[in-house]
């Protein structure tokens, strides 16, 4: 039995506990991106948010087209006040075209609302507003590379009381994007030596796995920084080999380059 086949079948039977692609997912040239909501300290007892959607949009057209939904894990009402202090709520988890973002945009409905010294009062949205709160990003998103963007509330700022005792919501959010994850990839020779490659840490963790294709190619994306072994896993009387000390960045996809097997 060869050294690795063990490996690869406890990887087989936790499924779930790993994360692989092929370099398909590398020619279609997409990122996955997480999109979290923040809030800044306001004095208030509750700032009640009604959010329909999230939307990306790539152009720099002023034009209504060109936006692409990030499709919320869950639209409704939030509570800004609940994420201070460096707390945050995820909104969604998309895979979206690598490149650039130059823009996102917040579609609100219309149950928004401010608790103050605990009586509610409904806040009004401009009319300017009723496309979206649009947001400058101009963030440039590597292929395969997993990305975090916040979109950061400033309450205080952002609920203004009227001459006549109204409240209007006039969104001030500031929106920043990090890169959280790295990856590796490269090719396999001859291209029916190997059955899996497998990305390892510490020589008995493994973070991820990936079954190159008809050229041999291989891509493991969503790797944190750090150092790691890539196991080949070889067949068809092909022998099983290792690169070690292969170095990954945030931010980067670490190419190890063709890595030959041999009979």
């Amino acid at each position: 039995m060869k050294k690795f086949i063990f490996l690869g079948a406890a990887i087989l039977l936790g499924a779930a506990s790993f994360v692989s692609c092929s370099k398909d997912d590398d020619n279609a040239g997409t990122t996955r991106m997480q999109v979290y909501l923040t809030d800044d300290p306001a004095a208030f007892d509750a700032v009640y948010i009604d959010i329909k959607d999230v939307q990306v949009k790539y152009s720099t057209e002023e034009s209504e087209s060109g936006w692409q939904s990030l499709n919320l894990g869950r639209a409704g009402i939030y509570n800004l006040l609940d994420f201070r202090n460096g707390y945050d709520t995820l909104l969604a988890v998309a895979t979206v075209p690598a490149g650039r973002i130059n823009q996102i945009r917040l579609l609100l409905g219309t149950n928004n609302s401010v608790v103050l010294n605990g009586i509610s009062y409904p806040l009004t949205t401009p009319s300017g507003q009723q496309s979206g709160v649009k947001l400058n990003i101009h963030a440039d998103l590597i292929s395969d590379i997993d990305y975090r963007l916040w979109i950061d509330f400033d309450a205080s700022r952002s609920i203004v009381l009227t001459g006549n005792g109204k409240y209007i919501l006039k969104p001030v959010i500031r929106t920043y994007v990090d890169a959280i994850t790295g990856g590796i990839k490269g090719t396999v020779s001859p291209v029916n030596s190997t059955a899996f490659v497998y990305v390892v840490r510490n020589t008995v963790d493994t973070i991820g796995s990936a079954m190159p294709d008809a050229l041999g190619r291989f891509m493991v994306r969503g790797i944190d920084a750090g150092s790691y072994t890539v196991l080949y896993q070889g067949i068809n009387n092909y022998r099983d080999t290792s690169k070690a000390n292969v170095t990954v960045a945030t931010g980067s996809v670490t190419d190890v380059g063709t890595q030959t097997l041999t009979q």
